[in-house]
């Protein structure tokens, strides 16, 4: 399963964030099955239109799950780290939405207003 994780202020739209999974999936030639990102943004207008657009079921993920995924992150925010205490909310994001054997496929880009990772993994 391959799973975009999302980072993203409150300022972002939901077009910016599904061209920014786009263009991870391009540079990957690999193909979201699934969005995740933090509860605390599962009612984001900006989320939901993203996960229209794309047509992607969301996976919310919860500050426990970002803390044990935080580890398998390879860059540093220190918004995120402020925020969630883990160096890329997207990178952790990713990492806990594909599952336990999961393992970025990207590590995280970003818009202006968003961030995204590609992780690849089972999450049964």
């Amino acid at each position: 399963m391959i799973v975009a994780g999302l980072g993203f202020n409150s300022r972002c739209e939901g077009r910016e964030l599904a061209a920014l999974v786009r263009r991870a999936e391009a540079l990957t030639a690999l193909r979201a099955e699934r969005l995740a990102a933090p509860i605390w943004k599962l009612r984001s207008t900006a989320l939901q239109d993203a996960s229209q657009i794309l047509a992607l079921p969301i996976t919310a993920v919860s500050e426990d799950e970002l803390e044990t995924a935080g580890p398998g992150c390879v860059t540093t925010s220190r918004a995120s780290q402020a925020r969630a205490g883990v160096g890329s909310v997207a990178e952790a994001a990713a990492l806990a939405g594909a599952g336990r054997a999961a393992r970025l496929a990207l590590p995280r880009i970003a818009s202006a207003h968003a961030t995204c990772a590609l992780s690849q993994g089972d999450p049964s």
